[in-house]
Order: C-alpha cells, then structure tokens, then sequence
C-alpha cells in the first residue's frame, strides 16, 4: 500500500516539535520514543505497518485545540484515532505525522433522561455509553461487533453501525451533535441536545468523513428505552440463495426484525468447533430477532415462521428464554474470533439492495473459484451489509496481493449491483483506489471541496479515502 514519503523538513523539526507539545500537554502524553510509537503503528488492518514520528494523548478539547493549532502552524501531518480497531486502515500513521489519540478521553459529561441524550468524550467505548445508563433502563443503540473495544470517536468517524442497525439505525441516526476541533484549533459546536439543527447538515458531513474534517472530541448521542423483550430465531437452509431469497422476502414483507444475521458453513464451521452453539450443519444460517412485548414478538416471529418456510428450511429454532437466545447468538458474536483461529482473513465491507443477495452471493462464490480464496460470509443481512471474509496465508508470497485483487472484484461487484463500497469500516486506505469505481469525476470533486474549506492544508489523515494522487496534487497546492 503506497504511502506518501514523509517530509524531511518536519522530521528534521521534531525537537522543535516536541518542545512546543510539552508546553501544553502533560509528560507522559506525548510519546517520541520509537519503541513506544510502534504501538500505534497500525490499527486492525494489520498487513500495513508504519510508526508515527510523535503520538499525543490529550485529555480535553482544549488541549486537542492546542495540539492541532501546534501541528497548524508547523505544517505536520495529523491523524486522528479513536481504539485502532479500523478494518480500513483509517487510523493508519505516515512516518512524519502525530498520531492524536483520544484514548483518555473518556468521561461522561451529561445524561438527560427526559430528553434522551447523553454527551460524552468521544475516547469512549460504545459499549460503555450504553453501561452508563442501563441501570435507568436506557440503551445506545449502534452496537458495532467490536463495541466492547471500539471507541465513539471511530464511530463517528466512519458511521459504525452494527447487528441491530436494521431497525434503529446507524451512527448518524443516533447523533445529535458535536463539539469539533478544526485543524486549526478552533474549536465548533455542531447540532446538539434536540432533532434537527437549523442550516446546512453539517452533522451528516462530519459523520463518516473519516477525520479528514476535524477532531470530534465531545459526542452528543441519542439513548433509548430498554424494548419490553426480544427474542431471536435460528433458520438453516441449503444454499445460500435461498437464504438471501428469505432475507428479501422477509423484508419485502414489510416486517422490521431488529436484526437479520446471515452466516455461511464455512463461517458455521469455524463458529461450532469454537463457542459450541449448537448450531446445525447447514449451507446457510439466519439469525432473525425481533422485540416488543410478548404479543408482538409472538406476532412477528409467526409472520418470519411463515416466509421462512416457503423456502423449505433445514431448521426453525425459536428461543424460548434467555438461555437459548444467549446460545443462538453465541456462535455470531464469536465469528471472527473464531475464523482468526483458523485462518489469516481480509474483512471487506460492502453495501447491496437487499434484494441482490443472491445475485451477489453467486458472484462472490465465482470469484472464490476463479481467484482460489475460500470465503467465509458473516454479515448483517436486513440492511444488505456484506462482510466477505477471504481467507489466505499471510506466509505465503503473493497470498495477500492475490487477496487484495479478489477483495477489490467483489466491492465493485457490490456497486455493480447498486450499491457501494462501505457501510460501515469506511474507505481508509483500503478502498481509496476504489472511489473512481462509484463516484465520477465531478461528485470526487465536490468531495475534495468540502475537504479544502474544511482542512485548506490537507494536514489531517493524509493518504486516506480518495486516491493517493489526488491527495498529493491537492496537499501540493494547499
């Protein structure tokens, strides 16, 4: 993965650099020894590797503000990280910049339970968000599979959603507002603690533009009422076409479970001999859950019943207490741990009508065959949020080229068919080569606009989301 050359001038100016960081920051939050900055070398797209020249861990927006406005003025490079658990390489450092890291950033400034909002510091993890207010019976809804580590930072930042987003939404359905560090250090007030802001939609720019326009350093999030009571239902079928045929049907119907979870044998497989389940050994496994009270979901689950077995399924397990849910959804929530035990594994992201699932099914079992890369799929299905899992061996020379190429022909497939590149791991590096694939020339260009009001310099995560020549003439010129 090509990275742009570091500039000798601003490594030659790190004593200068560091000098001036301590004046506002504490000691022990700025790191400069190359041992302790390689361990912010890389975030979960691991196969790229590269040591920032600093890293800072402020605690407060202020001290963002002066750190950006230091960096502003002396020309360096910033790439903001919120946990490092991107699959995109969005938190991926150059060698001349500083890493700001909100890591210590992590309190809960406000909750307002008669309006639904809580406002924390966006260090915090997503999991914790939701642990902050369940004694009150409320929950944040966003639950990405890493939310027990993810930050609300990279949430924000690449619009994270999760297995329950198909009835509540993802990130930008559940922010409200922001408090943003410009690159300049001056710091902006976005949205707030009510629906909609006057002006322009600012807050649907900042969600998922992936740190290009500023440091979200404080998050005002929508938290909701506990449902009633939920309960999932476990389907297996032969085929994964059939199984994408039932998502669609499902849909088409008009009934809206709180998740449809799609996982193929490869992925059950590795799930069963992992967590033990007690899942069937099927082609094709859905895991469709629903909530309300006892009556709807009783209502619901008929309904799914009913659609489920016009394509004859292998199986039809409903849970009837918690135990058994817990039990349906322990093989899910353990996939990739589970797939990591057997395998090195690229995790893509791309988005599809829903009603394409099968096609895109096919087309990702041809391309198994042509490129000779087993594929493991485990993916949200009610919205149509693929992740394809292509196995490889990062041992063996030209494995993870070979993956990368193959990774690339499915994402265009997922465009092909009307879709696009990401939902929900954002472009990064990974896919930035891939944006002339679904965007044209003029809709690039109205991108790199709202990137030049916003960071006229292009100080901030440089090499990420459009094409690295892109980048380069645009920082070149800035």
């Amino acid at each position: 993965m090509e990275m742009p050359s570091p500039s000798e001038m601003v490594l030659a100016d790190k004593p200068k650099l560091i000098e001036a960081l301590l004046q506002v920051l504490p000691e022990d939050a700025v790191i400069s020894d190359l041992a302790e900055t390689r361990a912010y070398e890389c975030d979960a797209l691991t196969a790229y590797r590269c040591p920032p020249m600093l890293a800072v861990l402020p605690r407060t927006t202020q001290e963002v503000s002066d750190v950006l406005r230091i960096c502003h003025e002396a020309g360096v490079p910033v790439v903001p990280r919120g946990a490092g658990t991107s699959l995109a390489g969005g938190a991926l450092p150059t060698a001349d910049c500083v890493l700001l890291g909100v890591a210590r950033m992590t309190e809960v400034l406000e909750t307002d339970y008669d309006n639904r909002v809580i406002r924390v510091q966006t260090g915090r993890t997503n999991l914790s968000v939701s642990g902050a207010v369940e004694d009150e019976d409320f929950f944040y809804a966003p639950d990405p599979s890493s939310q027990l580590a993810c930050a609300i930072a990279g949430n924000i930042a690449m619009n994270s959603g999760g297995a329950h987003c198909l009835k509540y939404g993802v990130t930008t359905n559940n922010l409200m507002g922001v408090t943003m560090v410009m690159m300049d250090g001056t710091v902006v007030e976005i949205g707030g603690a009510h629906l909609d802001a006057g002006g322009l939609d600012l807050l649907g720019v900042i969600c998922g533009s992936e740190g290009q326009l500023g440091v979200v350093t404080e998050a005002t999030l929508r938290i909701l009422r506990k449902p009633e009571g939920a309960r999932p239902v476990l389907i297996a079928f032969d085929s994964n076409e059939v199984a994408g045929a039932c998502v669609s049907d499902i849909i088409k119907a008009g009934v809206l479970p709180v998740a449809i979870e799609f996982m193929d044998r490869p992925c059950i497989e590795a799930c069963e001999a992992f967590a033990k389940a007690g899942y069937p050994m099927c082609e094709a496994l859905l895991i469709v859950e629903v909530e309300g009270s006892d009556a709807e979901i009783d209502h619901q689950l008929a309904l799914i019943g009913d659609i489920a077995r016009r394509h004859n399924p292998l199986e039809l397990r409903e849970a009837r207490d918690a135990d058994q849910a817990a039990r349906i959804w322990l093989g899910r929530k353990s996939a990739f741990g589970a797939m990591g035990q057997i395998n090195d594994y690229m995790c893509l992201d791309g988005t599809i009508p829903v009603s394409t699932l099968p096609e895109v099914l096919r087309g990702i079992e041809d391309l198994s065959e042509k490129f000779g890369l087993k594929v493991a799929n485990v993916f949200h299905a009610g919205d149509g949020n693929m992740h394809p899992l292509i196995l490889f061996d990062a041992n063996k020379p030209g494995d993870l080229e070979l993956c990368e190429e193959m990774g690339a022909e499915i994402l265009k497939l997922c465009v092909e068919v009307g879709g696009c590149l990401t939902g929900e791991h954002g472009v990064g590096v990974e896919k930035r080569d891939l944006m002339i694939h679904q965007y044209g020339p003029d809709d690039l260009e109205a991108q790199l606009k709202v990137k030049d009001v916003f960071d006229p310099k292009w100080l901030l995560n440089a090499a990420k989301v459009f094409p690295l020549p892109v980048t380069e003439n645009r920082r070149t010129a800035g």
